[in-house]
């Protein structure tokens, strides 16, 4: 059978787009352990980042997170409108950054990049995609309204849009 005959199957996007699957901020190979991010002070540890005081002889290195943010290149995008959302300004931000803390307290690679008004869109910006989901999910989740999600072609990006 002719290869573009064959059925679709999840993952076939891979052959027409090799290296495509290749987040530009995934580790490429093991991290020397331990490591300390020079600037936020996560350690990477057993595999994982995780908030620990620095071992002595840690090596200093940038963790993903920091890179995102330094090269303003943001793995989620949460767009956030509508009058409700625009009368509740403050509670739903509160809400956002409450949930963003829990989250970057277990997972030192989930951060707020930013947040920012674009025409009446509040936008916040995430170091990962999971965070902007789960913000997505929250903001559904405690005030209803109208979720969507649509996720790049490599799935290394995110934007969500929350409204009501």
């Amino acid at each position: 059978m002719n290869d573009h005959m064959r059925p679709f199957k999840p993952g076939d996007h891979r052959d027409v787009y090799p290296g495509l699957e290749q987040d530009p901020y995934a580790l490429r190979g093991k991290l020397p352990e331990p490591a300390v991010c020079k600037i936020c002070g996560a350690v990477h540890q057993g595999g994982r980042w995780q908030w620990a005081k620095a071992p002595k002889g840690a090596e200093k290195v940038l963790c993903t997170a920091c890179r995102r943010t330094a090269d303003q290149l943001p793995a989620g995008y949460v767009h956030i409108d509508g009058e409700f959302a625009a009368a509740h300004h403050e509670e739903v931000l509160r809400i956002v950054c409450a949930h963003e803390a829990r989250a970057k307290a277990e997972h030192p690679m989930q951060r707020i990049m930013s947040v920012s008004e674009d025409d009446g869109t509040t936008v916040v910006t995430t170091t990962d995609l999971h965070l902007a989901r789960d913000i997505g999910t929250m903001l559904k989740s405690a005030f209803q309204g109208e979720l969507e999600l649509k996720y790049g072609r490599d799935e290394s990006l995110v934007r969500v849009y929350w409204r009501r």
